[in-house]
């Protein structure tokens, strides 16, 4: 039968230095402590010393606190499956499922922050076990031999009330100073409910005399099941035994160290200052564990400051830290999310061991250890600055500069850890971190998710940085991976923005380029793009632009809208090429659209400046034969085509049929009719209407009063002048045409200087009218 010792082989821990190893424990209902729940009682070490041994200087000579680096490189199992997850394989919805997606990536990318949080403390509890480890095996020796032989004990295979395993080594038998093979999982079920040093008395009065390292053993396991009362009472049983005379127990460090552990584990601090009392009283030194583990209860006190100057003092006190003291200390960079600090630390122990100053002990493999070591820091690194991202604030510089002195420390994690920082950028502010990041995983090997690249195109457009996103979709056609719907409808999506701004600003130039630059990147513009496009020549009056556009809109087997036939008849009468917007207008009927009021008031716009208003009044009559209402839009425009063709009193009687149609004019109406009638000389109609208007309470412009004023002094109508008050102000126009794009490229963010469009492709003869 194959002898085991009872302790945990070192092997179990020392391959945990990152990884946190997964330990067999035990939790009953009433005991467990759930996540985020925690008990953290707080005891202030510097009130007491170990009698002069171990004393903590009030000032804090530690270490350079200025930020940190990015994240760990042995997650990737849990990533991988995070990444799956977020890597769309279907069609997109378009931005707004971009937007959805992104902020779910930033809601579980937190949780899994806070775990991996979680799993930083464990590897740095590992770091703690081994020194135990190495402290048992000395303190243990030869003396105790344990069996993988269960036996036909009846408690062997006892179960809690929640049918849980016992915490305690699983089964292990070992042998008592008089050869008697003992149970310790099952003298531990005896022991877990005791509350006194009486109840231990009771339980262990016919065992004999048992090794140290059992009752060690038992207390280290009521301390991972959060029953720290037991394990006191098993501590105050063992004082006992000390004191009495030629007594076979004598209490060592290691019970100690490992009483302070439970504490530590248990999360239950009340009693620290006594033990550290009761090991000074006995002469015995802290030792490297010591300090570890008073280290690790600051940390869980939130008391990262007074941890870092406890480590300070092991040297003064004759203690080498070991390699789970530097894990430790950077675990308490990593609570006071102090990056700087952690990779400073981590840079001077590594030119310390680089010097020999330190790493001298042949039982560690410190080459080894170092290299834990980075990582371990990089995954603090990490850490802090996906919580610096998270934050409210905007450190966004803070993590630029924390990559800059992670690159002159010789510290840089891999492609992973990037793309995962990567998610936590969800801001606008966030996309000088996302490019930055971008940049380095391009730059490491060129290996990238396709979900991080649409998560990037979507925080750049987010940002207004519309042409650096579309940088990226470029390096995804380039240098792959190949890009998706998302990605697809992500850039469009841009485009719209920037085609947006060009049509209500009427920059139909800038339009026209961003349709080239769509076809040239292998975008087909839809409808909405040609659309905007239309509209902004529209606006800006160019006929011959808006023909060319819908013309190349057709070739390109995009079917036009009601929008786009809208669009190109107001740029049709704007240019008074009536004949060409009439052959629209039966086009537009003939492939079956049905006009809207837009259509129809371009029309009668049309024929109102051409003076056949009967055809105008048939046009009236058939709007509201199919249940379109004409609107103020609809009179004002026939009104104004009056008053630009000096037809006054053709003006006011249609004025006078807006009151017949219930339609209550506007400022416009009473502007351009008191143009159209002041340059149709009549100016005392002119001059009744302004005041009608302004006891209306109306705001004409500057323009009215002026051709008022000029058309009374023409034609010598006398008119009371102090009536219409004061001179309005000059209004400034709703919509500019703008020669000059400086101000839409600051808008767009857009470079000034761009290719010139070939003038064929956008500018048609009129002999090339659309006749389809």
């Amino acid at each position: 039968m194959q002898a085991l010792t009872v302790w945990p082989s070192a092997s179990e821990y020392c391959n945990s230095c990152v990884i946190p190893q997964l330990d067999l424990e035990l939790y009953s209902c009433s005991n467990s402590v759930k996540w985020g729940q925690r008990r953290r009682k707080r005891v202030d070490f510097r009130r007491f010393s170990f009698h002069g041994l171990l004393y903590l200087s009030s000032n804090f000579r530690g270490f350079r606190s200025e930020a940190c680096c990015l994240a760990g490189q042995n997650c990737k199992s849990k990533w991988k499956f995070f990444s799956s997850v977020l890597s769309p394989n279907k069609s997109s919805v378009g931005e707004v499922f971009a937007l959805a997606l992104s902020l779910e990536e930033s809601t579980v990318g937190n949780g899994v922050a806070e775990e991996e949080l979680d799993q930083l403390s464990d590897s740095a509890e590992d770091r703690v076990r081994q020194d135990e480890v190495n402290e048992r095996n000395l303190d243990c020796g030869n003396k105790c031999e344990g069996s993988n032989n269960v036996g036909d004990n009846e408690d062997d295979n006892h179960e809690d009330h929640d049918g849980q395993k016992d915490g305690i080594d699983n089964g292990e038998k070992v042998q008592n100073g008089n050869g008697t093979r003992i149970n310790v999982r099952a003298l531990a079920w005896k022991l877990r409910k005791v509350k006194t040093a009486d109840d231990v008395e009771e339980v262990l009065k016919e065992k004999g005399n048992l090794p140290l390292q059992i009752y060690s053993t038992i207390i280290r396991g009521f301390g991972k099941e959060k029953k720290l009362d037991s394990a006191m009472a098993l501590f105050e049983w063992l004082k006992r035994k000390n004191k009495e005379t030629d007594g076979p127990i004598r209490l060592n460090l290691f019970i100690y160290n490992t009483l302070l552990g439970a504490m530590k584990q248990s999360e239950n601090f009340d009693g620290v200052e006594e033990v550290i009392n009761d090991m000074a009283i006995e002469g015995m030194l802290p030792n490297v564990v010591t300090y570890n583990t008073l280290m690790g209860i600051y940390i869980e006190q939130g008391k990262g400051v007074e941890a870092l100057q406890l480590f300070e003092e092991m040297p003064m006190k004759g203690v080498s830290p070991s390699p789970a003291s530097y894990s430790t200390v950077l675990f308490a960079y990593r609570r006071l999310e102090d990056g700087f600090g952690a990779l400073a630390f981590f840079v001077d122990i590594k030119n310390k061991y680089q010097k020999g100053e330190i790493g001298k002990d042949d039982n560690e493999d410190w080459d080894n250890e170092f290299a834990k070591l980075e990582d371990f820091t990089i995954r603090i690194c990490y850490q802090v600055m996906r919580r610096w991202l998270v934050s409210s604030e905007n450190l966004s510089s803070q993590v630029l500069r924390l990559f800059k002195e992670m690159d002159k420390a010789g510290v840089r994690p891999g492609r992973e850890e990037h793309e995962r920082l990567m998610w936590a950028c969800t801001r606008e502010e966030h996309c000088v971190v996302a490019k930055e990041l971008y940049t380095r995983i391009r730059e490491f090997d060129n290996e990238i998710s396709l979900s991080v690249c649409n998560h990037v195109i979507w925080i750049m457009g987010k940002a207004r940085k519309w042409w650096a996103a579309l940088e990226i979709y470029e390096d995804l056609l380039d240098k792959g991976p190949k890009p998706n719907n998302m990605s697809y409808e992500l850039i469009v999506s841009h485009f719209n923005i920037l085609l947006s701004a060009a049509r209500k600003k009427g920059i139909w130039r800038w339009g026209v380029r961003l349709l080239n630059k769509m076809e040239e990147k292998g975008l087909k513009p839809g409808s909405r793009e040609w659309n905007s496009v239309l509209v902004a020549c529209s606006k800006a009056s160019e006929t011959s632009a808006a023909i060319a556009i819908f013309k190349r809109m057709v070739e390109q087997g995009e079917k036009p809208t009601i929008i786009s036939y809208g669009a190109l008849l107001s740029a049709l009468e704007k240019g008074k090429l009536y004949d060409e917007a009439l052959s629209v207008w039966k086009h537009m009927i003939k492939v079956g659209f049905e006009p809207n009021l837009y259509a129809y008031t371009i029309m009668a716009s049309i024929y109102a400046a051409q003076g056949k208003f009967d055809i105008v009044d048939s046009i009236i009559r058939e709007m509201v034969t199919v249940g379109i209402n004409p609107t103020v839009v609809t009179f004002n425009a026939i009104i104004s085509a009056c008053a630009r063709n000096s037809l006054g009193s053709v003006a006011y009687e249609w004025f006078q049929r807006m009151k017949l149609e219930n339609v209550t004019p506007n400022e416009v109406t009473y502007e351009m009719l008191i143009e159209g009638l002041a340059n149709d000389g009549k100016p005392r109609l002119a001059y009744e209407l302004h005041l009608r208007a302004h006891n209306e309470g109306f705001g004409l412009s500057a323009k009215a009063y002026d051709a008022v004023i000029e058309s009374s002094q023409m034609y010598g109508a006398t008119i009371d002048v102090s009536t219409l008050g004061p001179r309005p102000p000059e209004k400034k126009k709703k919509v500019q045409i703008r020669k000059n794009l400086s101000e839409f490229c600051n808008l767009a963010d857009v470079p000034r200087r761009s290719k010139p469009f070939d003038k064929d492709e956008i500018y048609t003869s009129l002999s090339e009218e659309l006749h389809t």
